[in-house]
């Protein structure tokens, strides 16, 4: 098939390698123009970009696909389909009714669920046990379009925003590749999507980060779990930010426990947090870990950042920080 693909970041150019590998002919790669990067201001360009000059491949970056003269350079390739993967633009539908075959959307969610910008993240931060890649035919709606095939696969107790988004980026780039012989041979119905079932997830921000407390200790967990290793969960220890990397969640039996197996402490500090309700206090200090109060149950952090330090196991973290039964964590 010949196919204009759209895409920018690296989770679209998985897709893009595995479409060239299968064969097909890719006439036009589009992605969004090169960015400045940190203090030198040196243009960096897309992955999708790399991926496409590494292969030969012409690119086309326009600012804003939608304006005619963009639309009509679009025009000049004579595509079967437009392949789109986070291509961070919104098409038309002009531009939707170019292709004979249209356009199609490779979507990290099992849709209608997650539509927008940042489902891999939402899945975990909601603490769902399965997600899955959706290949979409493209409406001019956000993520509304038909379904055409769709996989599952489990989310890991300890998998991560990082690590879904890894796994997800392979299982679209396979999918689609599955999809395309099958949609130009006209083997698949296209499903319309359920507005009932439907849920929307917005873009990440660092604000999202921040811990509160006073939530709790399974939330916090996925919070911690879902925005690693961007924006990150953080609070805050001494004034100083203070990222949370690795944790999981007790509940007050298994604290309790964990609490007759260390002594309790003579100052009576988990007693007194408890009737104060003082969230985001040190409950326990073990070796390799220490424990923190939430909202319902305790947080029992494995890994940690301190402002202007690298980021380390709570083990080396103890050999050079005296942390104590009894200090609060954020504002």
């Amino acid at each position: 098939m010949k196919i204009v693909f759209m895409g920018t970041p690296d989770f679209a150019r998985a897709a893009l390698e595995k479409i060239i590998e299968a064969g097909h002919e890719v006439v036009l790669v589009v992605t969004q123009p090169d960015k400045p990067k940190g203090r030198s201001g040196e243009l960096q360009v897309s992955d999708v970009k790399e991926c496409a000059l590494l292969h030969g491949l012409p690119v086309f970056q326009p600012v804003r696909i939608k304006l005619p003269e963009n639309v009509a350079e679009l025009r000049k390739y004579d595509a079967d389909i437009y392949v789109v993967a986070a291509f961070g633009q919104i098409l038309s539908q002009e531009i939707l009714d170019i292709p004979r075959l249209g356009c199609v959307n490779i979507h990290a969610s099992l849709l209608p669920e997650y539509r927008g910008a940042a489902p891999i993240q939402q899945a975990i931060l909601d603490g769902r046990k399965e997600t899955g890649v959706t290949i979409m035919q493209m409406a001019a709606g956000m993520d509304t379009g038909d379904i055409l095939t769709q996989r599952t696969i489990p989310i890991a107790e300890d998998e991560t925003g990082g690590g879904l988004f890894d796994k997800l980026s392979a299982l679209g780039a396979e999918l689609i590749v599955e999809t395309l012989p099958k949609l130009e041979r006209g083997e698949i119905t296209p499903v319309p999507q359920d507005e009932d079932r439907a849920t929307k997830c917005g873009k990440l921000s660092k604000d999202m980060g921040r811990i509160q407390w006073s939530d709790d200790a399974d939330k916090l967990r996925n919070l911690v779990r879902g925005l690693n290793p961007w924006p990150s969960a953080y609070t805050s220890l001494n004034k100083k930010s203070f990222k949370i990397w690795r944790a999981k969640a007790l509940m007050e039996l298994e604290f309790r426990q964990m609490a007759k197996e260390l002594g309790d402490d003579k100052d009576g500090v988990r007693a007194k947090a408890l009737d104060d309700k003082a969230y985001g206090t040190v409950m326990a200090v073990l070796r390799d870990s220490f424990v923190v109060l939430t909202g319902d149950g305790y947080l029992q952090i494995f890994e940690v950042q301190l402002e202007g330090k690298k980021r380390m196991p709570v083990k080396d973290f103890l050999m050079g920080y005296k942390l104590e039964v009894g200090a609060k964590l954020g504002d």
